[in-house]
């Protein structure tokens, strides 16, 4: 059997593309599609690799992945809202490959899976997109309380920009952009080192007060790095959600 591995482009510039990796070939019928946006604050040090073991976990369960990368603040040219108009990209270059391959993928199975800043990224991108869920792990979703916190070392001001006028800070958090119309699931842990648990406790009410489907697990004991590690309960309880709802 053959395993699908490619990468494809939504844009020009170098950071603008995804790496596709599928289950080997042969299957039954069309697999359920696995997103996946990286954290590490919008960053340029930080990129698609970060969710390479759950994307190997994900093809070996069945699922075709597309590890997306954007383009990041530093000297990657990303910011507010380049780098969120390049997920939304990415997620058109998706629904034209569902359209015009269907035989490989399930366009109704499509979830993406967001750690940190690319939870963030995920829920903002997810209405009118493809994704019919997302998961976010340990997601950023309030800019003011990150910036006041000071949260990853002013990443919010190198984002936003120092001089962001207050609406950028409402257009740019999910926690005030709900509902954002899928089923989601929200996974944190309390020992969070990064990104208080607060913002998803918070995030989850005011996204179910608005009519949003939402879960939510709170992960005893656990930081902000294990929810990408494979072997960790977290990310179990991430797999077994997409599952269900993917119904694969």
């Amino acid at each position: 059997m053959e395993r699908d591995e490619r990468e494809l482009r939504y844009g020009d510039h170098p950071s603008q593309r995804v790496r596709v990796l599928g289950p080997e070939s042969g299957g039954d019928g069309p697999a359920p599609v696995a997103v996946l946006l990286h954290g590490g604050f919008w960053r340029d040090r930080h990129g698609m690799e970060l969710m390479e073991p759950i994307a190997e976990d994900l093809v070996r369960a069945g699922w075709q992945v597309w590890n997306v990368e954007y383009r990041r603040t530093g000297a990657d040219g990303g910011g507010w809202p380049q780098t969120l108009d390049d997920v939304r990209a990415a997620l058109v270059l998706l629904s034209e490959e569902l359209s015009e391959h269907p035989e490989g993928a399930a366009p109704g199975k499509v979830v993406a899976v967001g750690h940190s800043a690319g939870g963030h990224l995920a829920l903002l991108a997810a209405p009118g997109s493809p994704l019919r869920g997302v998961v976010g792990l340990a997601p950023v979703t309030d800019m003011v309380d990150t910036a006041e916190r000071g949260l990853g070392e002013g990443a919010v001001d190198a984002f936003l920009g120092e001089e962001a006028p207050h609406s950028a800070f409402h257009e740019s958090s999910p926690l005030r952009q709900v509902p954002v119309g899928v089923p989601q699931l929200i996974v944190h842990g309390d020992q969070d080192q990064r990104v208080p648990i607060e913002q998803s406790r918070t995030y989850v009410q005011e996204a179910r007060l608005a009519g949003d489907e939402v879960d939510f697990e709170e992960v005893s004991g656990a930081d902000h790095f294990v929810m990408i590690d494979p072997s960790h309960r977290a990310w179990a309880a991430a797999r077994a959600w997409m599952e269900s709802s993917s119904g694969s």
